[in-house]
């Protein structure tokens, strides 16, 4: 009995919608842009910190970074004088680091030289990354064509390069690549593989690839271009000696690496007198990003729901509408017996066709916007089924809160009253 009042209810509230469809099509758009803005907002939101997750979580939450910096006071000098600057990570640093830190796998040695590369006619600015073999285990990138750099090309101070795919293609585009041989500086490098580079539009500065490297061994970097690089500013020609750009520290266990960076730390500010040096700890920043993550879904969707509450007051303000229009209808089924819960079941199901309807709608609204944001910008969108449970649970909800007023208002109605009314 009770599921066919229900029924009777539902079939009662979609005949009234539709008597006037345009009135109640109206009402939707609140609902439907509403819905469609949340769905979309947080498809961005996450899209956009997706991307940055990720390009976090390929440094290894294992691995700690530390990287050579130039102290502050030596950036004012050289702009005025021509000095030979020293400083950053040592080789003996690395040494110490793996023989200090037992919770430490493996170090990674990594040099920077940037030069000229040219094969034929094309040339390209690249950086040269002088490293080992491991490096490509502790920084992971698909490897496109060929192999990496091997054990024996160190031991044997082999000349073999390995391009990412914007160089190869800067410099190689006509060319089979595989065994070609690319000069940079005064000398010359044979490719042996491939790989892809760091995506160039992540704005990451913490990752240690570019997606313009050239990767040799780090002997043979060392032994070619050596420790010294020289550049010009401003008419005047700046020294620098850096030994090592870049240690990369593989931590044993995942639980151990926030310990070893603050003992990594501690050990260099004793072996260096000033700050020429920085540590990064990836496994930080994912946490960071996530909460950052978090709190970005939580603003996006906040400003998005907004919408939703303009479309909830819409919704009140055409069911007191409807309430004063139907008030003869409604004090002729209380003085035929309706009861009040029957009256404001009736008005609170109109409210949730409008709602639901409008949610339905708005969720394929929502679903379509990032698609053409994508199809058109090219910016990641990524629609969760928590946005669109979410979205759709928020506007059912607004039809009820905002729907229950005008219902217990029509309920209250006095049965006289509501029939002498014209």
């Amino acid at each position: 009995m009770r599921n066919l009042r229900i029924a009777r209810n539902i079939r009662l509230g979609l005949r009234n919608l539709v008597l006037n469809g345009m009135r109640s099509l109206l009402t939707m758009l609140g609902m439907v842009f509403g819905v469609g803005s949340v769905v979309a907002m947080l498809s961005v939101g996450e899209g956009a910190s997706r991307a940055a997750l990720e390009q976090i979580r390929l440094l290894g939450s294992n691995n700690i970074i530390l990287n050579s910096v130039k102290p502050v006071e030596e950036v004012t000098a050289s702009q005025t004088l021509v000095l030979m600057s020293i400083y950053g990570l040592t080789y003996e640093d690395e040494r110490r680091i793996g023989e200090t830190f037992s919770t430490i796998k493996r170090t990674v040695p990594v040099k920077l030289v940037r030069k000229e590369a040219r094969s034929g006619e094309r040339a390209a600015e690249v950086r040269m990354v002088g490293t080992t073999p491991d490096w490509f285990e502790l920084v992971r990138r698909p490897l496109i064509a060929g192999r990496t750099l091997s054990p024996s090309d160190l031991k044997e101070h082999a000349g073999v390069a390995v391009l990412t795919e914007r160089v190869a293609r800067r410099l190689l585009v006509l060319e089979e690549p595989l065994g070609h041989g690319i000069r940079i500086g005064g000398d010359y490098f044979r490719v042996v593989g491939i790989i892809a580079g760091a995506d160039s539009s992540s704005g990451t500065e913490q990752l240690p690839d570019q997606a313009m490297d050239v990767y040799l061994p780090i002997n043979v970097v060392r032994e070619h271009f050596g420790d010294i690089s020289v550049r010009r500013m401003a008419g005047s020609r700046v020294r620098e000696r850096v030994e090592l750009h870049q240690v990369i520290a593989e931590v044993g266990s995942i639980d151990q690496v926030e310990s070893t960076a603050r003992g990594l730390e501690a050990m260099l500010k004793r072996f260096h007198a000033r700050n020429d040096y920085r540590v990064s700890v990836p496994l930080a920043l994912l946490r960071q990003a996530e909460a950052t993550q978090r709190t970005f879904n939580i603003v996006l969707g906040s400003i998005a729901a907004i919408s939703l509450l303009v479309g909830g007051i819409g919704i009140m303000n055409i069911m007191l509408a409807t309430v004063t229009e139907r008030t003869r209808e409604i004090g002729i089924r209380r003085a035929i017996g309706a009861r009040r819960r029957q009256i404001i079941g009736q008005f609170l199901i109109e409210t949730m066709v409008l709602s639901t309807s409008g949610g339905l709608i708005g969720l394929a609204v929502g679903l379509l916007i990032p698609w053409l944001i994508t199809r058109f910008s090219g910016l990641v969108t990524i629609v969760t089924p928590f946005s669109l449970v979410l979205s759709l649970g928020i506007s059912m909800a607004v039809g009820v809160i905002f729907g229950l007023y005008p219902a217990v208002r029509a309920a209250r109605l006095d049965p006289i009253e509501a029939l002498r009314h014209e």
